[in-house]
């Protein structure tokens, strides 16, 4: 009985694995990247619901804001494709989901991550692209009042100029089920300003509240090295933590003050800054258990 069960289970995936891809029954290159009637069928989900946590189920939680530094190999999977002439129109970065989703007004977008402010996609122009006119277009101006294209150079932000992510999240023990958990609140890009693209200090583009943005990133997939006709989901991805962050911001009665305004010009001293925040974390739920 057990070997009839695998043996469905095999054949069930195998002709999943076919139908997702259709790479192998594909007549021509059009139909690569068809779904059949069955997989629109199966494809008809949504992200998994949060649980709703009543607030005298939360005994003890912290407000905590975390860097992705994107040149890790770990986060690798949020940062490529920055190249899309070169890969499937299924694959796209994290970077291209968000930016594409709030150009086309699918996600709200805001300029902190306290969600005071909102803002819109067409008022980021002057933070995503800058313009500029060459000595030579200058005088041609002057003298003729217009501007040849070939003196004309614009710069626009792209993924590949994605240095990290910053995420603000709730770590919280609930009660009913006495576990410590984690909850994803906002997620925001960041990338050098594009007027001075020689400063390597990093300005957040926007932040968005990440609830808002779950159907699209449980849509939007991301590579997956170990099987990849077994893409992992953004939204799976981020909820599940399969990245590594460090901690610079916690909630703190000086105005919830970075750790690099009270550490300043010492990396490595905010680096164990950061880790001892994050032990106070953990200790909590061992020290739950101590009596």
């Amino acid at each position: 009985m057990n070997k009839v069960l695998l043996l469905l289970v095999a054949v069930f995936i195998t002709g999943s694995l076919q139908a997702q891809n259709n790479i192998l029954n594909a007549k021509s290159p059009d139909e690569i990247g068809e779904k059949t009637l069955e997989q629109l069928i199966n494809d008809n989900d949504e992200p998994l619901p949060y649980g709703f946590v009543g607030d005298r189920d939360i005994l003890w939680q912290r407000n905590v804001w975390e860097s992705i530094d994107l040149d890790e190999r770990m986060n690798f999977p949020l940062y490529y494709p920055v190249d899309t002439n070169f890969v499937g129109g299924n694959r796209r970065s994290l970077f291209h989901v968000l930016t594409k989703a709030a150009r086309e007004g699918q996600i709200e977008l805001y300029r902190d991550s306290y969600f005071n402010t909102k803002a819109n996609f067409q008022d980021l122009g002057s933070s995503l692209r800058r313009v500029d006119t060459s000595d030579a277009g200058i005088e041609i101006y002057n003298q003729t009042g217009s501007v040849p294209a070939e003196y004309i150079t614009t710069t626009t932000i792209n993924a590949n100029m994605v240095d990290e992510y910053r995420i603000r999240g709730v770590w919280y023990f609930d009660t009913r089920q006495a576990e410590l958990k984690y909850r994803l609140i906002g997620i925001a890009p960041v990338t050098p300003d594009v007027n001075f693209l020689e400063d390597k200090t990093g300005v957040e583009l926007f932040w968005v509240f990440y609830p808002d943005a779950r159907n699209i990133l449980h849509e939007a997939k991301s590579f997956n090295s170990q099987n990849s006709a077994r893409p992992i989901s953004f939204d799976h991805l981020l909820n599940s933590r399969r990245f590594n962050a460090v901690i610079y911001k916690i909630d703190n009665v000086q105005g919830d003050r970075d750790i690099d305004s009270y550490i300043a010009d010492n990396s490595m001293m905010q680096l164990l800054e950061s880790q001892r925040l994050q032990e106070i974390i953990r200790n909590f739920e061992i020290d739950m258990w101590n009596y």
